[in-house]
């Protein structure tokens, strides 16, 4: 389990909990909002290890025995709501771990603490159930709402909550955790930083992830030999992707990330500013073969092929198109 000291950049988040535990002015509600995979389980395990920890002046201090219990998941004044259905809370879920046992007293803590991860799947009923609890509160209660969309919460859900917005890391941040933490080599640590726009979560799953890597393999052959491709081996590469089911918005990613390093590379020359620093002599290559209309023209496709994909257009039209205006530009 990790402490804020451990927790990579949400330096106003942090602060702002530890501000709230050291002026003893603990709000009775918080709302962390942030997408999958930023942080918002640690940040609010390690703001409930700031408040059980039964070392005041050495807070959290990892060896007491609340610290032992939250860190083992098994401390009793910390509370983490679960759900059976997998896309939504109901209003028993938040009436029977929530509203009927708020009243009973923390048993060896000056705090019982909520957890209620996805919250956005909390129901109308279920937020207007917490909502009862939330408006009065018994003095030791807090409740963290953790959510990837705060915009699914009633109004007076969101008035009565501290909103705290985790925002992305930096790339370098990214990578550096990747190289350092996780042996990833500094080549590829780039790639992964780059795809997960400052989501550490996403990023470390990115480099871990199979799937991924035959995404990563099977687009740098498209693109490096696409000028050379006739329409069969066009249509054949798209019959493969949909064959493999592999994640299309991964590909299009991809795809958008190899051409932002072309066209950075055809202004700048700089091999520094380059995601794909492994694949220098290629995209030297493409920046030379292409204009910079060719190059926009190339960009827009990306992002027209993606809102197409969204909007349920067949997917084999809407590839062939695509690649058709690479391969021309």
């Amino acid at each position: 389990m990790l402490t804020f000291q451990n927790i990579i950049g949400q330096q106003a988040i942090k602060t702002h909990f530890e501000n709230a535990v050291s002026a003893g002015k603990v709000s009775h509600a918080y709302i962390l909002s942030g997408e999958e995979g930023m942080g918002k389980m640690a940040l609010a395990e390690a703001f409930a290890l700031e408040l059980l920890c039964e070392n005041p002046k050495n807070t959290p201090c990892m060896e007491c025995h609340s610290c032992k219990q939250v860190i083992s998941h098994n401390h009793p004044d910390l509370i983490y709501v679960t759900h059976e259905k997998p896309a939504s809370i109901g209003v028993d879920d938040i009436r029977e771990q929530v509203n009927d046992t708020v009243g009973i007293r923390p048993y060896s803590s000056p705090y019982k603490i909520y957890i209620i991860d996805e919250a956005e799947k909390m129901t109308g009923q279920a937020q207007n159930a917490l909502l009862k609890t939330i408006e009065e509160p018994p003095s030791y209660v807090v409740i963290l709402l953790l959510t990837a969309n705060q915009e699914a919460f009633l109004p007076t859900i969101l008035s009565r909550c501290i909103q705290l917005k985790l925002k992305p890391l930096k790339d370098g941040e990214v990578k550096e955790y990747l190289t350092v933490e996780k042996g990833v080599p500094e080549e590829k640590a780039d790639v992964y930083a780059a795809f997960a726009r400052g989501n550490l979560g996403k990023a470390v799953h990115l480099a871990e992830s199979e799937e991924f890597q035959v995404v990563y393999q099977t687009m740098l052959a498209l693109l490096k030999h696409l000028r050379g491709m006739d329409i069969a081996e066009l249509m054949e590469t798209i019959r493969k992707l949909k064959e493999d089911k592999l994640n299309l918005d991964e590909c299009l990613d991809f795809m958008q990330l190899w051409y932002r390093d072309v066209l950075m590379f055809k202004v700048t020359k700089d091999i520094n500013l380059l995601i794909f620093k492994e694949e220098y002599a290629s995209i030297n290559d493409m920046s030379k073969n292409s204009s910079y209309q060719g190059l926009e023209a190339i960009l827009e496709a990306i992002d027209k092929a993606r809102v197409r994909l969204k909007a349920n257009v067949n997917m084999e039209l809407v590839m062939e198109l695509m690649l058709l205006v690479m391969k021309e530009n």
